[in-house]
């Protein structure tokens, strides 16, 4: 076994289980005195197995081991830690959620945390070796950039440099599905980050840098990198291996059967043929049509988590660059977003890798870009203005204003009960912007009656934003936001935006990874960061960074009557 195994989605009775393996093998999964097996396929020389759990009891864990062939590599043997578990969801259990994004693989010794920090999930991995199997989260959601394939690690440069010259392009970024593999197991190898993505359920979802940075900020982005030569290559790599490290395990058994690549694993197996299947060229061409054609495919998902829902949003490949028509999600994907946003749970979570309210003086820098780039004030402006865009990442949800607002009317009638049951809250948990923070709508913008919006963001897991770059970001905090108010309403080339929200707690610029407790109508957010103590540079200790409280709007005895 190379890599694995992880513990993709797991329901109230199944489980899938990831494996990657050095070879055409049969993987087994043993456990709860039953064994699942499956034969790999291959795609670009390695080889891969999804393994699908099923008839699991709700809430009873497990032990599981993983056999290739005849051959148990799974637990390793001689290594200290404890068994792998699986605990299939149990709805009666209140949910814990796990969350963060940006994660680069540095090495964990003092160079490594000098130049990156010390990995927040290594820490949190440290930490649940010594807790019961009961206090795991019911889920860990990655928000993006599970690895960095445009500013890689000197142990991926190795690699690099032993199989092409890096003084032509791309230089030391990935170049291929090869190379996104090799850093995949960079990312996922180390023995603490391998456990615990071995025992607790996790979800991805993509951001720019696990393909580049900026990714589908505009359309001249677009169009730049379709006039390099290596950048054909690159996106097919960086989507074909996404499908199979992070995609595929996203999805329900009952998804993941109707999904068009797992069809061609599970009509080969079907066959009874007894070599595996060699996917390459189907998920090369999938790759290739869905960059082309977005609205052939769908990156997001929905996970149902008892009385919660979280929509995972991609708001990255699905994005509609055409000037005059910019929308952060295509018709299709927006239609789909609009049918997932309905209450009926106490909680509903939406995670999209960039932040959907961004602290607001920064909100408005972006919109009066957009506006800029659209040519309200003529053709140099808005050449100036892209300028200014690709060079300070202005792409988030603020800088896509119809997708904004068209978004932000839906949370409202979530949240006022106009689109099913109210929740308690409705929550978008994100990460990109290099630090952490709570921001929320003021509960007197609301109808009467609603449930709370939030956003809660976690970034950086593993990549700190540097010191300059803080001191920025405190301004635009405490001295931009009421000049650029002001700007805004004074011109007549934009409108100002209808609703307000307030940065009620941070930002924090640690290293992070955070976890949502929902406690009945109220939920807990923790943040958490590792430190060094006693120069013990190999055993960081999880300390608690902040601990936000968010209570419930009403009285159950008026909620009672609300929803009856």
């Amino acid at each position: 076994m190379i890599l694995g195994p992880l513990l993709r989605r797991v329901t109230e009775t199944g489980a899938t289980v990831w494996v990657q393996t050095e070879r055409d093998a049969i993987v087994h999964i043993k456990g709860a005195g039953r064994t699942w097996s499956t034969r790999t396929f291959a795609v670009h020389g390695s080889h891969y197995a999804i393994v699908l759990l099923d008839g699991l009891e709700p809430g009873q864990s497990f032990e599981y081991a993983v056999l290739i062939d005849d051959e148990q590599v799974w637990p390793v043997a001689g290594v200290d830690l404890p068994p792998s578990t699986i605990t299939p969801f149990n709805p009666e259990r209140p949910t814990r959620l796990t969350f963060g994004s940006c994660r680069t693989s540095e090495p964990h010794d003092k160079a490594g945390n000098a130049h990156a920090g010390i990995d927040a999930m290594r820490a949190f991995a440290m930490e649940l070796t010594t807790r019961d199997p009961s206090d795991y989260p019911d889920l860990i959601a990655f928000l993006g950039d599970q690895v960095y394939a445009d500013e890689t690690p000197d142990a991926m440069r190795e690699f690099i440099e032993s199989r092409r010259d890096v003084s032509e392009d791309p230089g030391t970024e990935l170049k291929d599905y090869v190379e996104y593999a090799h850093l995949y197991d960079i990312a996922w190898s180390e023995p603490f980050n391998r456990w615990l993505l071995s025992t607790v359920p996790t979800v991805m979802i993509f951001d720019d840098h696990d393909v580049r940075d900026d990714w589908n900020t505009s359309l001249e982005w677009r169009q730049e990198m379709e006039s390099k030569p290596w950048w054909h290559e690159r996106i097919v790599g960086a989507l074909a291996s996404y499908w199979v490290y992070q995609h595929a395990g996203n999805l329900s058994q009952d998804q993941l059967r109707e999904d068009e690549i797992y069809q061609l694993i599970a009509a080969h197996a079907a066959s009874g043929a007894d070599t595996e299947l060699d996917l390459t060229g189907a998920l090369d061409e999938f790759a290739e049509r869905v960059d082309q054609k977005p609205d052939d495919y769908r990156w997001s998902y929905t996970v149902e988590l008892g009385d919660t829902r979280l929509i995972m949003v991609d708001s990255r490949a699905a994005r509609d660059v055409t000037p005059g028509a910019r929308k952060m999600l295509d018709t299709a994907e927006e239609r789909w977003l609009e049918s997932q946003m309905v209450g009926d749970v106490d909680h509903l979570f939406i995670g999209t890798s960039l932040p959907f309210l961004l602290i607001p003086g920064l909100h408005d820098i972006e919109a009066i870009n957009e506006a800029m780039t659209s040519g309200a004030w003529g053709k140099a402006v808005a050449n100036a203005g892209e300028k200014l865009r690709q060079a300070f990442d202005l792409e988030h949800w603020a800088a896509f204003q119809h997708g904004f607002r068209h978004l932000f009317e839906q949370a409202i009638a979530v949240a006022s009960g106009t689109r099913g049951r109210a929740p308690y809250t409705v929550t978008f948990l994100s990460g990109d912007v290099h630090n952490s923070y709570v921001a929320e709508v003021p509960t007197d913008e609301l109808p009467p009656g609603s449930g709370r919006i939030v956003q809660a963001v976690c970034s950086p897991i593993r990549n700190p934003m540097p010191l300059p770059m803080r001191m920025l970001m405190a301004h635009i905090t405490t001295r931009v936001k009421k000049p650029l108010d002001r700007f805004i309403a004074r011109s007549k080339k934009m409108s100002p935006t209808p609703w307000h929200w307030v940065l009620t707690q941070g930002p924090w610029f640690d290293n992070n990874i955070a976890t949502v407790d929902v406690e009945g109508p109220r939920l807990r957010l923790s943040w958490m960061a590792g430190e060094i103590v006693d120069d013990r540079t190999q055993e960081p200790r999880l300390r608690t960074v902040a601990d936000v409280s968010i209570p419930s709007l009403e009285s159950p005895a008026t909620r009672l009557a609300r929803s009856s």
